[in-house]
């Protein structure tokens, strides 16, 4: 066997990077459970001791956690080995000490430990081709969802997507009514609530433990007089006649797809939209291979591809499906038009219409 040592070196250089982010990422979804790293936005540069004293946590622990930190980027190192100052850089603070930020990265790290939690039930279903549903996953997926998600619906929902379809906000400031199928905890399905307190919103998610979080998330919000949510599936949702149907980041997960859609076809009033939000993909898988293709492959083999095979029919899509898939799909049933209305580096808004 010939080894390039060049090609070698660059292989192993690789897995060092991806040993220190395996080995770091439990580590920031510590320093977020914790208050680290909002301890650090609000006190400026400190040492171990002050931000353990500022946190409630032990100085030795702190030190060696910001150590890490500092080494993989996520915090910003001063001073020198007598007197060690750590602080979060204006970029740094805004994707990990606010939640509200649409750039908070916490969330999918949490997301990806999840998949570390459920992995000898992954791994049985690798051996016995089963799906693993949603609803088997530990629970740290769901809370990680809602976290990693929120942001973004938070940062384009109202700003770019739904302004992005033909006439649909001038019809939800009027008065519509809006189905959030797939709504898991019921953020997206209440940012619309808040923004147009005319329409009556209901959220629809086949997990019953997501729906109760749901409601509680809406009465914390003060928007239970019009957003309700139920327990359904996508293929049977009950309700005709909706303005508009939302799918965030769903429809891909599920083992009857085309189910889905010939559901929400027949809900839609005749002027009505679906608006359907997946990740963003390509049509080629040599295209794919970049950074956030790897991302989401790595979900999808985990997370989504389990999904959409836990059922009948099993399509089992996982989440890089391109738009001329989606586009054959929706046209297969019911739909006579679908369009790329939006897009972020990581998702696509499709409006999708009768």
């Amino acid at each position: 066997m010939a080894i390039d040592e060049t090609k070698l070196n660059e292989f192993l250089g690789t897995f060092v990077t991806d040993l220190g982010a395996t080995m770091n990422a439990p580590l920031v979804v510590l320093g977020d459970r914790l208050g680290l790293y909002k301890g650090l936005a609000e006190g400026g540069p400190q040492t171990p001791a002050e931000l353990a004293t500022r946190t409630g946590t032990a100085e030795r622990y702190v030190r060696e956690w910001l150590l890490a930190q500092a080494a993989g980027g996520y915090v910003t190192y001063e001073g020198d080995d007598a007197d060690p100052r750590f602080y979060l850089t204006e970029e740094q603070a805004f994707c990990l000490a606010d939640d509200n930020s649409p750039a908070f990265v916490p969330g999918g790290l949490q997301v990806a430990l999840s998949t570390a939690l459920d992995r000898e039930r992954i791994e049985q279903a690798f051996r016995t081709g089963s799906g693993v549903g949603w609803h088997e996953h530990h629970e740290e997926l769901f809370v990680g969802t809602e976290r990693f998600f929120r942001p973004g619906y938070l940062g384009n929902l109202l700003t770019s997507w739904v302004p992005s379809l033909d006439g649909v906000e001038a019809k939800l400031r009027a008065g519509a009514t809006i189905a959030d199928v797939g709504c898991g905890h019921g953020a997206s399905t209440i940012i619309l609530a808040e923004a147009f307190p005319e329409s009556t919103i209901v959220g629809f998610d086949y997990h019953e433990a997501s729906i109760e979080v749901a409601r509680k998330r809406a009465a914390e919000a003060g928007v239970g007089d019009r957003v309700r949510f139920e327990v359904a599936k996508a293929q049977d949702f009950p309700g005709t006649g909706f303005d508009l149907v939302c799918f965030f980041d769903c429809l891909h997960d599920m083992a009857d797809p085309e189910g889905a859609i010939r559901h929400v076809r027949q809900s839609l009033a005749d002027d009505g939209t679906w608006m359907l939000v997946e990740p963003i993909a390509w049509s080629t898988i040599a295209e794919s291979l970049n950074p956030v293709g790897r991302a989401f492959y790595g979900a999808s083999t985990s997370i989504c591809t389990p999904a959409g095979l836990d059922g009948e029919p099993g399509a089992g899509l996982g989440n890089q499906v391109s738009d001329e898939r989606w586009a054959q799909l929706t046209a297969a049933n019911g739909f006579t038009r679908i369009r790329r209305a939006a897009e972020t580096p990581f998702n696509r808004v499709f409006e999708v219409r009768p």
